[in-house]
């Protein structure tokens, strides 16, 4: 089991697509969110709670990205080999979920940086380590949805699937925007949307305190909707690949 972990791992490194869209894009596009223009680009507090959504959403990205090295895995008959192995589809999913978890960690250290480095985001050393951490862990249910997409769809699908998830959750989920500019509907549905119970991880530490349990709840249930997911799909290529 290790052993098929970092052989995930150090895949995932050799592509060089996820350094620059994984780690770069969501860099660039918080940098850009933040110093162009005028208005609340100029806060402290926009600048911190931009960088905590723009941590989210590269963590986002590059747990659905997992899902793409899966579905190409379809198509060089790297699923029929695990296959005849004595994994069950259970640990199969949790060594891919575990090493798609540890490439989560980069996107979201290099957004902290810029926000430290160049916008000059001020926190306590604890509220950093825990940013970090609870970020990295809060997005094992994105890595989930995208495994569970990856093994039930053919790489161009997958694409496509991975860009909409991605897109929509990010929006939906406030990632971009606050939910006080959406109207007052769509508020209340993204309250309870897992990319913004994820980013509420991040934005509840940089005001000084602990996630609440409503938010733990929900990201909990949705752990379990994608896991259950991600099990059935991987089930249901081993019956069709």
């Amino acid at each position: 089991m290790p052993g098929y972990i970092l052989l995930e791992i150090r895949r995932t490194f050799r592509d060089a697509s996820f350094v620059v869209f994984g780690i770069g894009m969501p860099v660039l596009m918080y940098l850009l969110f933040t110093n162009i223009g005028s208005g609340d680009g100029d806060s402290a507090e926009w600048k911190t709670a931009s960088m905590v959504g723009m941590a989210a959403y590269g963590a986002l990205g590059a747990s659905l990205s997992t899902g793409m090295g899966v579905a190409a895995d379809k198509t060089a008959g790297w699923l029929r080999q695990l296959r005849v192995t004595p994994l069950a589809p259970s640990r199969v999913v949790t060594g891919r979920a575990v090493s798609g978890s540890a490439t989560v960690l980069p996107a979201i250290a290099a957004v902290l940086a810029a926000g430290a480095l160049v916008n000059g985001v001020r926190l306590d050393a604890w509220q950093w380590a825990a940013l970090a951490v609870l970020l990295w862990a809060g997005a094992l249910p994105f890595t989930l949805l995208g495994l569970g997409n990856g093994y039930r769809l053919g790489p161009q699908a997958m694409g496509v699937v991975n860009t909409a998830c991605l897109m929509g959750l990010a929006v939906i989920g406030g990632l971009w925007f606050p939910l006080s500019a959406f109207p007052g509907w769509l508020a209340s549905v993204a309250a309870y949307t897992p990319a913004h119970r994820f980013a509420d991880l991040g934005w509840a530490v940089s005001h000084g305190s602990a996630p609440g349990l409503g938010t733990v709840a929900v990201l909990g249930a949705w752990l379990l909707a994608f896991g259950s997911y991600a099990v059935v799909s991987y089930r249901r290529s081993a019956r069709t690949v």
